[in-house]
């Protein structure tokens, strides 16, 4: 039986096609039995009967539809899929024809991200508003063997405003594992379809030796579509309150983000004793980046404090994050604005810098002001005759207290690579570079310094490879010679950009291993290596680089750390060994010219495997053997998470200063993961000293509940 009533209803028997909607506004129905009580205006359907509207879908054991008052009554099995994939139970409903206002009995309802809402009763109605009667809300699986969820709201009455996207409860209380834990007379969260919502996030508190009990209560505000803020006030036993604000913004060519907080206190030591003034204490990070075109961009950075310790005394993160287009060093703050251009020929950049010290005993007089710093380079391909640049640089330093320096550099470099009969690889290159310096007579000796540096020379290298059933061997000694001009160090030439170099694996073909301009390696030199690697076809992937170079004359402004001081440099070794993501060893070595004792060995191991991730790290340096007291660093770093049980894990880290015999940093925890929320248990200790803060320890818990809130990153660094 077939009929297109006014409801359009078409009745499906055995294996009867179901008809297409003729349009948007009518509804689909199908059923094994349909039938019409005349007497009643009444069209009933029975026997999987399924309703179709504007995508939303209808199923039931049997639905009436009266004509009279255009309501729709449905019984048994009821399910309504809505269109953004969200399902609808109960026991009974009656809506109207567009199956959309009216009430439901024995109601509950999985939306689309994977939440449960249940209740006696619900009424949706015209303005968007539903109401539900003894309700429960949780994100967590209810259909496992009755199995208790994790967490629940349960509450007396809620009402989800379709409009807002807000629910709200009354009478709500949280329970945890099936025990109640906090009562709310009123709770509102977003629905978890909606888009940012302003509200309260999940808390962080604990116990620190420094703050004593402490609370942070995050809010967030959703200020407009392209920009917000999350406010969160700190209060904490031993010292007054704290203000922390983080703002984004979005913009049509870029975006911006800002980290400050603020107080009125006095300083205090590791174990929360006040002293000295009482005084506003501050601190901001902030970034910008902005496209001016597809080829140029502007962008800032923003770091300040108003005491050297503010972010050690508050545990504030973010101190050591790059903003912007330079990086700092540990513990000290650069504030920058910079330009960047990059095409397919070019690269210019240019910054203003300001660094604020951070450390013990440093003073901003005495750390320079860049106004600015410049460089910009131009490529050219010659097609058989290789490639060439040229490119010019400038800095300009300032200081309050201490020597000023500007420089000016102007340079070219050409390059060739060959392939010769055999295999055997040619490169040819030079380079040359004028620079001028102006400098602080007073301080340096000399008003001004001119040089011109360069070097011209070439590398050979023979890969050879050797592929296998099982592994692929590959094999390439190489070697490179160079000549430069000497003696182009002057003393009096401040070293502004070159401090912190050593010569490793990644310099040992250039020219000029001297990243930056202030130290130029020039005179004969000869460098050899010899690379290896070894892929078998399991996955195991195995390599090494090992080389040296040799000078023709010693450079006495290259020290000991940089590993070109003489006439020969320490052994260079490189080696890696990974198997996927089951197991990687990275190592980097110096060993000494004479006897290979161990300079420097810097090893990061990493894996994971079936319940267990970790990496580790070990670091060991060695200066000035030869001294009645070397400088030597050595430490081990840890980090690894074991999962005991598929809900219950254990995480730790560890960062050990081994010739202090301290621990820099140390956190343990226990964490409860499920589907739908984490919990975790955290301890933290350091025993550094840095002047008025000693060894501290804090207990936190920290946790997150799906669709309700999160907590931030829990890695250790």
């Amino acid at each position: 039986m077939a009929a297109c009533l006014p409801w359009c209803a078409v009745a499906q028997e055995g294996n009867a096609e179901p008809a297409a909607p003729a349009q948007d506004e009518r509804v689909v129905l199908e059923a094994d039995y349909v039938y019409e009580v005349r007497d009643e205006n009444k069209l009933v359907a029975e026997g999987n009967v399924e309703a179709l509207y504007q995508g939303r879908i209808l199923r039931a054991d049997k639905l009436v539809y009266d004509r009279t008052t255009d309501r729709v009554r449905a019984s048994g099995n009821i399910v309504i899929i809505d269109t953004d994939g969200s399902q609808q139970f109960a026991d009974e409903i009656e809506v109207d024809s567009k199956l959309a206002d009216g009430y439901a009995i024995g109601f509950s309802a999985r939306l689309a991200d994977g939440a449960t809402v249940a209740a006696n009763s619900a009424i949706r109605q015209g303005d968007g508003v539903d109401a539900l009667d003894q309700v429960v809300y949780t994100a967590c699986p209810v259909c496992e063997d009755h199995k208790t969820p994790t967490w629940s709201i349960r509450a007396r009455r809620a009402v989800l405003d379709q409009e807002s996207q807000m629910m709200s409860y009354r009478d709500a209380v949280v329970e945890v594992a099936g025990i109640p834990v906090f009562y709310f007379p009123f709770l509102a969260h977003p629905d978890p379809n909606s888009d940012r919502r302003s509200g309260l996030l999940i808390p962080s508190a604990g116990l620190s030796s420094k703050l004593g009990l402490f609370y942070q209560q995050p809010y967030y505000w959703a200020i407009s579509d392209s920009s917000e803020m999350t406010i969160s006030p700190l209060v904490s036993q031993n010292v007054n309150p704290l203000m922390e604000l983080d703002f984004r913004k979005k913009f049509y060519s870029g975006s911006i983000n800002f980290n400050t907080s603020f107080t009125k206190e006095q300083d205090f030591d590791s174990d929360g004793e006040l002293f000295g003034e009482d005084t506003w204490r501050s601190h901001i990070y902030g970034s910008g980046l902005f496209a001016i075109n597809n080829h140029w961009k502007w962008g800032f950075g923003v770091e300040h404090q108003s005491d050297d310790l503010y972010d050690r005394r508050y545990d504030i993160d973010g101190q050591d994050r790059q903003r912007g287009l330079y990086a700092s060093q540990p513990r000290r703050l650069l504030s920058q604005l910079f330009l960047v251009g990059q095409g397919d020929d070019y690269y210019t950049d240019v910054a203003l810098l300001k660094f604020q010290g951070l450390r013990a005993g440093d003073d901003d007089g005495e750390l320079p002001t860049a106004t600015p710093i410049f460089f910009g380079q131009k490529y050219w391909d010659l097609g058989k005759f290789g490639y060439a640049s040229v490119d010019a640089s400038s800095a300009i330093l300032s200081r309050d207290l201490g020597a000023d320096s500007r420089r000016v550099s102007l340079g070219g470099d050409w390059t060739d690579l060959n392939i010769l009969p055999g295999g055997f690889t040619l490169k040819t290159f030079a380079e040359a570079r004028g620079d001028y310096y102006a400098l602080d007579k007073d301080v340096s000796g000399k008003a001004n310094v001119s040089r011109f540096v360069g070097n011209i020379g070439t590398q050979l290298a023979y890969p050879m490879i050797r592929p296998g059933e099982v592994v692929d061997i590959t094999v390439e000694p190489a070697v490179m010679v160079a000549w430069g001009l000497s003696n182009v160090n002057d003393p009096a030439i401040p070293n502004e950009d070159s401090q912190l170099f050593e010569f490793d694996e990644s310099t040992l073909y250039e020219a000029n291993s001297f990243g930056g301009y202030d130290l130029y390696e020039g005179d004969g030199k000869l460098s050899a290596g010899l690379t290896t690697r070894a892929v078998w076809k399991n996955g195991l992937d195995l390599s090494t680089t090992v080389g040296r170079r040799w000078r023709s004359r010693p450079d006495p402004n290259f020290n000991d750390a940089s590993n070109l001081d003489g006439t020969s440099s320490d052994w260079v070794v490189a080696a890696s060994a990974k198997y996927g993501e089951a197991f990687r060893v990275d190592t980097r070595a110096r060993l000494d010219e004479d006897g290979l004792q161990l300079n420097r060995i810097d090893t990061t191991v990493s894996t994971r495997f079936d319940r267990f991730r970790a990496v580790g790290q070990h670091y060991y340096t060695i200066s000035n053997r030869d001294a009645v007291q070397p400088n030597v660093t050595q430490g081990i770093f840890l980090r690894g998470e074991i999962q005991v049980t598929d809900q219950y894990s254990f995480f730790f880290g560890q960062l050990r200063d081994i010739e202090q015999k301290l621990n820099a940093r140390q956190q343990y925890g226990i964490a409860f993961e499920d589907d739908c929320s984490r919990f975790e248990l955290v301890y933290e200790r350091s025993e550094l000293t840095d002047r008025t803060l000693g060894p501290e320890e804090s207990f936190m818990i920290r946790f997150s509940l799906k669709t309700i809130g999160d907590f931030g990153s829990n890695e250790f660094d």
